[in-house]
């Protein structure tokens, strides 16, 4: 699994829209079918306006269906973007050329949601514009203008840009994307491949929802969060992060953001829920960051840490293997105030078990906020302890 914000092509692309969508409608004027999933009950997704008698009267193949979803891609491609991250390059000793201007780092997508008086506010995925020394955007016509990036998630892969409104002409609109269910038709606008293919247009379902898939922040091989996803098997490649995942209505109900990146897996894309997505996209637009509660501490997973250890040093019962040790606390802290020290074991809150580092942030970023006093269950050394600690804001 990666994310994708490189400009080099897949060696493997069987989903371009022109040919491969295109070619699916004109075999099936060939064989009378009607596209599953696009049927008369999801309102004519794909409509038969004219009946054809010669088969061999190809050239009127594009003319035999009107489709609802060049209706939706003409209402909405004009407020999906493409993102250019443009970063400092490296002077060579080799060189006569000063490689130290801005060059392209990366690209990707961003779908403009906002647009009130002199800017526009455009949403996209942290890592396309991770490390960006500037921040160019390119609307469908070919018009590129600066952005500002307001704020970044890494957690949640989420990034919030402000732009000048003046050569905006559409914003999208927010979708409901907790009542989609599996096999309900999407379409996934973006532009794959950098800006080579921008406005690309794949069309596919919902292959499920509420999928959690493990993210590594910083590298470490051990999973720091657990996304949830949509999983769609509409065509997501490189240069789509941060791009449009549209319902029949047109509406915007995912931020096309993961690939499992693996050869063996074919026709998985993935996307953050727009439902999940709107408050992060509150917090960067309007305070530059996300405010979540911490109990101020810094911690690592009790298992990783060897079992004479646990034992010589840690003086924990011999039977504990789960939990997340405690290795400093922050001054001036709610877990310092609640008396939390060095060494210590928290194994529950609030009655919730806590066995890693991973359920612990769960826990304080689903089902606390700032403000909040918690039950802390704890081991020090071997007697098992309580502690009430009031949730601090963290990052």
């Amino acid at each position: 699994m990666g994310y994708y914000n490189s400009t080099e092509p897949k060696k493997k692309n069987k989903s371009n829209f022109a040919s491969g969508f295109t070619g699916i409608l004109a075999g099936a004027v060939l064989v009378g079918v009607v596209l599953p999933g696009f049927t008369d009950t999801e309102q004519g997704m794909v409509e038969q306006t004219q009946q054809t008698e010669n088969v061999s009267g190809l050239e009127n193949a594009s003319s035999v269906f009107t489709s609802d979803v060049t209706e939706v891609v003409d209402a909405t491609s004009e407020s999906v973007v493409g993102v250019s991250n443009l970063q400092s390059g490296q002077q060579s000793s080799f060189s006569q050329n000063n490689t130290n201007d801005l060059q392209p780092a990366g690209a990707g997508s961003g779908v403009i949601y906002k647009k009130t008086g002199d800017f526009a506010y455009i949403v996209t995925n942290n890592h396309v514009v991770e490390g960006a020394e500037q921040v160019k955007v390119t609307l469908s016509d070919g018009t590129e203008i600066d952005a500002e990036v307001l704020g970044t998630d890494a957690l949640t892969d989420l990034a919030v840009l402000k732009t000048a409104s003046a050569d905006i002409k559409d914003v999208i609109e927010f979708g409901d994307s907790s009542v989609l269910q599996a096999g309900e038709p999407v379409i996934a606008i973006g532009n794959p491949l950098g800006l080579q293919f921008s406005g690309s247009v794949t069309t596919g379902v919902i292959s499920g929802t509420e999928r959690s898939i493990p993210v590594d922040i910083n590298k470490d091989g051990t999973a720091d969060w657990e996304a949830e996803v949509l999983q769609t098997d509409a065509a997501i490649n490189p240069g789509n992060s941060g791009g449009a995942l549209i319902n029949s209505q047109g509406q915007l109900i995912g931020i096309n953001s993961m690939k499992i990146a693996q050869d063996a897996v074919e026709g998985i894309g993935l996307a953050i829920p727009i439902n999940s997505a709107i408050p992060i996209i509150e917090d960067l637009e309007t305070e530059g960051e996300v405010e979540r509660p911490a109990l101020g501490v810094s911690i690592l997973d009790l298992q990783s840490v060897p079992a004479p250890i646990r034992q010589s040093e840690l003086n924990l019962p011999a039977e504990l293997e789960k939990g997340v040790v405690v290795e400093s606390v922050a001054k001036e802290s709610g877990a310092e105030a609640a008396g939390l020290q060095q060494s210590d074991v928290i194994v529950e809150i609030d009655g919730d078990a806590i066995d890693s580092m991973l359920d612990l942030r769960q826990y304080l970023y689903t089902k606390a906020e700032v403000g909040d006093t918690l039950k802390v269950q704890f081991y020090r050394g071997a007697e098992l302890m309580e502690a009430e600690v009031k949730l601090t804001e963290g990052m």
